[in-house]
């Protein structure tokens, strides 16, 4: 995975083997994204990569994450559940995704359509962020370890696979990660199930 935010704007994420091919998706997308990017860094907000993405930063915290999909390109929220959403252009990464987190663009035109509603988006986390403003917990449906929930927010492909997951196979996971006792032990595992939860399998299938 990428480790510069510069090498996804011009090579991609690094997570495939489309990586720096004209197939890749952040290439496909390199006019929206790029401005995406100038969107956040004109709000003021510090650029970094984490996950192989673009995550954009201010207070120390995690603001936005960039994503590019063969269809889509999202821009999604931490702290979504925050988010007061007055143009209602927020959407659900998946059927159990507790907040609506992400705004998320198929056409080159939604970008300038968008752009004040997203700066002022921008604004709205940002504020949050200064504030040290959190989400209260809410009781989960699934009993989800922190460490997964984490890791779907930071990465909204695994997210978008988990999500689509049967809910017999997204609880194949959850009780995998029960039975680590260490925090570090289930990163470990979650890192492992990536690939077979992107191609839709429970953790016990082949």
């Amino acid at each position: 995975m990428i480790t510069d935010p510069d090498d996804f704007f011009t090579k991609g994420c690094g997570r495939c083997a489309r990586f720096d091919t004209p197939d890749c998706s952040a290439l496909r997308w390199s006019g929206v994204l790029e401005g995406l990017r100038a969107l956040c860094r004109d709000a003021g907000l510090e650029e970094t990569a984490k996950w192989g993405h673009p995550c954009y930063m201010h207070a120390g915290r995690n603001i936005v994450l960039l994503g590019a999909f063969r269809d889509n390109v999202r821009l999604t929220f931490f702290n979504a559940a925050l988010m007061t959403d007055p143009e209602g252009v927020l959407e659900r990464q998946g059927p159990n995704t507790r907040h609506p987190d992400m705004i998320r663009l198929t056409g080159a035109g939604q970008l300038s359509d968008l752009a004040a509603t997203i700066t002022a988006y921008l604004a709205e986390a940002m504020t949050y962020a200064e504030k040290g403003m959190k989400a209260p917990k809410e009781p989960r449906a699934l009993d989800m370890p922190d460490e997964l929930a984490e890791a779907l927010d930071a990465d909204p492909e695994l997210s978008e696979a988990f999500h689509a997951l049967t809910p017999g196979r997204q609880r194949s996971y959850l009780f995998n990660l029960a039975g680590a006792k260490q925090s570090a032990t289930r990163v470990n595992r979650i890192a492992k199930f990536r690939d077979k939860i992107l191609a839709g399998k429970g953790a016990t299938e082949r």
